[in-house]
């Protein structure tokens, strides 16, 4: 059995609670100090025989390297901070400015032209500039991964041009601004307005269903500017010119008058977000200042009827081409300057390049014997002879190392020196120029001198784009055969212009006046400024002047000359016929003819002088009078109805024109 252990004795002490003594009744022995770690106690030892001691870390380090690494990156974004606040604010600020705003120009409306009764010939009308924001074309803001594709391939019919470039210029994201086409029409702005819409509807329709609301047309935009046109097509073209796709003159009076007629482009800015302005935030605008509008010594009408008359006679002839001058004999204006073919400045794209110049200002050909007029002058201005100064003229004339000849074979005329133009006989011209001096070399220096002051050999003073001067040697250099050929106008060269203007210096009484092709201008505030008086200059006495134009009132009047074809009822007119050996230009040797034909009327009165030539003509006459001469009539009596000249009140000088040997 068992033994029984004697009960335990209580020893006295004080009472201990049950909490206190953690939860047993039972005194918990006292911690013994740790002798390895003063200040610590020794862990006691746990039931069952084990022990294990637990030590605690510091906290200290851990804190003190998150307190470093809070500090750096503190001192990283205060260092941005300042960086971005005030080191590059401005260009941050400047960025911002560039992305929020956008700002274009406004294109000041072009000046008009008009002709000298105020009729347009050169307008402008309202166009848009197409352009985009290539930004929005990228996947991020159109929602779809192609849209620069999509957008070009909707475009490019409408806008004319090509997909892949269309493409390619949607695809620069960097950029905010590009340029689709320039100068497109209302209607075709309506076209991809229209369009927008339809897309703008599909990408909200999208959108509310929770799909993406892809808009590949919303960075389509536009910019209102302006479009040259020209109401009456081709008419007077070759002297207004054409606007290139800049918006700048290309050529003609466009090009010479382009700082007035284009103003001063303004500028507007505005914010936007999503291509799309926002009315709040404010714009500011610089208005356009409209270009000066210039009105023309052109009559609308007598152009019409010279360039009709002479595109009818280029085809007829199958020549290369031909120009008709109109010039109002007391002022040098110029009332229609007409070539033919021409070229339609509206649709440049069909026109041939190398007609879109003037060519009655930039062809320069040997004149033939519509310059006589100018020899005839030296020789009864320096008193060599008069109108009625006999002159036997063989068939043939040796001179120098050349055997010269009239245009037809003849046996040998009597002519005065009135015939001789009459007839337009070269061996007569060169037998009476011969006496301008005591040799053949003063002979020459004098007709030169005479040839510089009606304007050969210088611009006429228009100042017109890619104007020839002419050529005209010094009479030192001029060559054996030069010496004999100018007199009758081969050897030297000239425009149309400069042939017009020196009959109209001698239907001014020997005074010439430069040309001029603008009357006045009216700038933007609506003034109107008259040109500056053109230049006048005396080349021939008064009395000079008027016998010259009696005789070559024989070319036309008299039976035996040149030109009866030019004969127009009711006025006196003088005129002078012109067949030259043509310069080809492209082998620079003589082939073919230009034929001429220059006058004016009435000639006891002159008001309109008339030039034509025709260069090249290969079907039918080449002779000046016979294809020149008609035109001259269809064009004068068109310029004398419509400036409502009276009919002449007198007779014809009928000066003699030749004379019987002996007398």
């Amino acid at each position: 059995m068992p033994s029984k252990e004697p009960p335990r004795r209580r020893v006295p002490g004080p009472a201990r609670s049950r909490n206190a003594a953690g939860g047993s009744g039972r005194p918990r022995p006292a911690a013994r100090p740790d002798p390895r770690r003063p200040g610590r106690p020794v862990a006691r030892k746990r039931r069952g025989g084990s022990s294990r001691s637990i030590r605690l870390g510091s906290p200290r380090p851990r804190l003190r390297l998150i307190s470093l690494c809070l500090t750096l990156v503190m001192l990283a974004f205060v260092i941005r901070l300042l960086q971005v606040q005030a080191v590059d604010a401005s260009t941050y600020a400047a960025k911002a400015e560039k992305n929020r705003y956008l700002e274009y120009t406004i294109a000041a409306e072009r000046g008009e032209i008009t002709d000298r009764s105020g009729i347009a010939l050169a307008t402008s009308v309202d166009a848009h500039d197409i352009t985009a924001d290539p930004k929005l074309f990228t996947p991020e803001d159109s929602k779809a991964p192609d849209a620069p594709q999509q957008a070009a391939a909707l475009l490019a019919p409408i806008l004319g041009k090509d997909e892949a470039e269309l493409a390619k210029k949607l695809s620069t994201p960097k950029s905010r601004y590009t340029v689709l086409a320039r100068r497109q029409t209302p209607q075709v702005w309506k076209q991809i307005k229209d369009l927008k819409s339809v897309f703008a509807e599909k990408a909200a329709e999208d959108k509310a269903k929770g799909g993406p609301g892809a808009d590949v047309l919303a960075g389509v935009l536009q910019e209102p500017t302006t479009r040259r046109v020209y109401p009456n097509g081709d008419l007077a073209a070759g002297i207004l010119g054409f606007v290139n796709a800049e918006g700048k003159g290309g050529g003609g009076l466009e090009a010479q008058l382009n700082k007035q007629l284009q103003g001063e482009d303004g500028k507007i800015r505005y914010a936007q977000a999503g291509g799309r302005p926002v009315p709040t935030a404010g714009s500011t605008e610089i208005p356009a200042v409209a270009g000066t509008d210039v009105e023309l010594t052109i009559d609308r009408d007598i152009q019409w009827a010279a360039q009709r008359a002479i595109a009818d006679q280029v085809e007829k002839s199958q020549a290369d081409r031909g120009y008709v001058i109109v010039q109002n004999t007391r002022t040098g204006e110029v009332l229609a300057m007409a070539n033919a073919p021409g070229y339609d400045p509206n649709d440049l794209a069909r026109s041939n390049a190398a007609g879109l110049g003037n060519a009655a200002l930039q062809d320069v050909y040997e004149p033939g014997s519509t310059s006589k007029v100018m020899s005839m002058a030296a020789v009864l201005e320096e008193g060599a002879a008069t109108p009625g100064t006999h002159v036997t003229v063989p068939n043939r004339l040796h001179r120098g190392d050349r055997l010269f000849r009239d245009d037809i074979d003849h046996p040998t005329w009597y002519l005065t020196l009135n015939g001789v133009l009459a007839k337009s006989s070269n061996i007569g011209t060169i037998l009476a120029t011969g006496q301008l001096g005591k040799t053949q070399a003063e002979a020459n220096k004098v007709l030169h001198s005479y040839l510089r002051k009606f304007g050969i050999g210088s611009t006429t003073g228009l100042d017109y784009p890619g104007e020839s001067p002419g050529i005209l040697a010094k009479p030192q250099d001029w060559s054996t055969s030069q010496q004999y050929t100018i007199p009758f106008g081969q050897g030297l060269s000239l425009n149309a212009m400069q042939a017009a203007s020196v009959y109209s210096t001698i239907a001014n009484g020997g005074v010439r006046i430069e040309p001029s092709l603008v009357r006045g201008t009216k700038g933007a505030d609506g003034r109107y400024t008259a040109s500056e008086a053109p230049e006048r200059t005396r080349v021939v006495s008064e009395k000079t002047a008027k016998t010259l134009a009696k005789m070559l009132e024989s070319v036309v009047d008299d039976r035996e000359g040149t030109g009866t074809k030019a004969h127009i009822q009711g006025y006196r007119v003088a005129g002078k016929t012109g067949t030259a050996n043509r310069v080809d230009p492209v082998r620079g040797i003589y082939k073919g003819y230009t034929a001429s034909f220059a006058g004016f009327a009435p000639a006891d009165d002159p008001q309109v002088t008339v030039y034509c030539a025709i260069q090249n003509p290969t079907k039918g006459s080449y002779f000046g009078g016979q294809i020149c001469g008609p035109i001259y009539k269809k064009v004068m009596e068109f310029a004398l109805k419509t400036l409502q000249t009276p009919p002449s009140g007198s007779d014809p000088a009928r000066l003699p024109v030749s004379f019987k040997p002996g007398e």
